[in-house]
């Protein structure tokens, strides 16, 4: 093999090896582990200095660990060679905006204008971006009125969700009349995005509408007709759960948690060791202490550090 011929050979074997890297960062970053997939992107983001896809990936994990002034300095990057990409934009206005939660609110103050110009940038690059629009909601609706906040132009960036996507504008526009204490008008785009969507997403938001507007009855309806459209156990932990608090349909909620511990995978969600708790509270209200004190010793069993079946389980005992 003449030098030259090695030389290529050395060189096209060490890029499939960078690449190969890149790609196992890939693989790691789309299954979440994303610790993992960091120092893979950051050898070859070393080896490729400026390649922007990586940069972004590296973005997102720190976004992912809230450790945001990392994410900020990559996404800043990125807007600095790339003015066009909505995405870069979204990202690097949605960082600032998390680390304004996190410092005083006088620091916070210096974040807005920066905030405010690159989700709007990002909105106005891209007409059909959802997660810019929903973020400017978030941002004018949140914000006081004093410092640039406006429930009129909250109302704008929902308005052109509606067009974007019916769903995501009923949602967004619930949540605008929910933050301005309009319940009505915020039951009824509510009530439209299950209409027109359906998802469980949509009957959540309702869901919890009516348990913040102390209306348990229509919550427990709720995530009942949720539950006849899509069979997910973690819904029938739901309806064990507002039937425990708030002492409604005591044969449901039993029958709803025995059916959730039966079928219990930990993709539910929510441990076993809540359903007995909620068990026990449900024979707690309808007066069947022993029953309650076997479901609430059972939780403890599982989690002998369970503080709120700790408690629970005095107040049976008081009975």
């Amino acid at each position: 093999m003449n030098r030259l011929l090695f030389l290529f050979f050395c060189l096209t074997s060490f890029s499939l090896w960078a690449q190969n890297d890149f790609l196992d960062a890939e693989a790691l970053f789309e299954a979440e582990k994303y610790q993992e997939a960091k120092p893979l992107f950051e050898a070859y983001l070393k080896d490729h200095p400026g390649h922007a896809e990586t940069q972004e990936y590296l973005g997102d994990i720190a976004s992912f660990a809230k450790d945001w002034d990392t994410a900020i300095d990559y996404y800043e990057n990125l807007v600095e060679k790339d003015d066009s990409n909505a995405d870069y934009h979204f990202k690097y206005g949605g960082a600032m905006g998390m680390k304004a939660l996190e410092i005083s609110r006088i620091r916070a103050l210096s974040y807005i204008g920066d905030i405010k110009r690159e989700l709007q940038r990002a909105a106005k690059l891209d007409p059909n971006h959802i997660e810019a629009r929903w973020a400017l909601v978030e941002f004018y609706i949140q914000l006081p009125g004093i410092i640039g906040g406006s429930e009129k132009k909250a109302i704008k960036y929902a308005n052109q969700l509606a067009k974007i996507s019916p769903v995501d504008g009923h949602l967004a526009n619930g949540y605008i009349a929910e933050y301005s204490k309009r319940p009505k008008d915020a039951e009824k785009h509510y009530r439209n995005a299950v209409a027109v969507g359906g998802s469980v997403h949509t009957y959540e938001k309702l869901t919890e509408h009516y348990e913040n507007n102390n209306q348990p009855e229509k919550a427990l309806q709720t995530v009942e007709s949720c539950l006849k459209a899509h069979d997910r156990n973690s819904l029938r932990y739901q309806i064990g759960k507002i039937a425990a608090q708030y002492n409604l349909d005591a044969e449901l909620g039993i029958n709803c948690l025995q059916k959730y511990i039966e079928n219990y995978s930990i993709s539910d969600g929510v441990p076993k060791d809540w359903a007995y708790f909620r068990l026990a509270q449900i024979y707690k209200n309808i007066g069947q202490k022993e029953t309650a004190l076997e479901w609430i010793d059972k939780a403890l069993s599982d989690r002998p550090d369970f503080k709120e079946a700790k408690e629970e389980r005095q107040i049976i005992l008081g009975l």
